[in-house]
């Protein structure tokens, strides 16, 4: 049988992310959003909300806890994940979280994204920068003709 386990969220931050390394040196964050639910009774005057735990490894724990904080809308692409252990009284816990594959803005820094921490470097992808061109003539080499391709 096959199986699908994918989450895409979108809600905000409900506290400040916590970042954290592994004895191996790996980048760990856990933070949680809250996420309004679709249909919401009118009576009531308020929607229900749900607090999902996310939990993101690497260079995505880096960027939450660069770009994100309290507050803050973001985007959350990952996998649903249970997890069982014992705690020091012996007793049985449960935690139900998603483990992120990826995490992004919701808004741009235009519409009050989150600013760099202090001394922080922005990251802009040379690929939105302005387009160049060469004015000065290109070396092309001339290709045989199509006869000797091999399709």
């Amino acid at each position: 049988m096959a199986s699908f386990n994918k989450v895409i969220l979108i809600g905000n931050m409900t506290a400040d992310p916590e970042l954290k390394q592994t004895a191996a040196g790996i980048s760990v964050c856990s933070f949680s959003i809250a996420v309004n639910r679709r249909f919401a009774k009118p009576e009531q005057g308020q929607q229900n909300v749900d607090f999902i735990n996310i939990v993101t490894w690497r260079q995505s724990a880096e960027f939450v806890s660069r770009y994100f904080k309290k507050g803050n809308p973001i985007l959350v692409c990952g996998q649903l994940q249970t997890r069982t252990w014992t705690d020091n009284q012996g007793q049985k816990r449960y935690a139900t979280e998603v483990v992120a594959d990826e995490v992004s803005f919701v808004t741009s820094a235009a519409q009050g994204a989150a600013a760099p921490a202090a001394g922080a470097q922005g990251y802009t992808p040379d690929a939105y920068g302005a387009p160049t061109y060469s004015t000065g003539s290109a070396n092309f080499e001339e290709l045989p003709s199509d006869g000797d391709l091999p399709f």
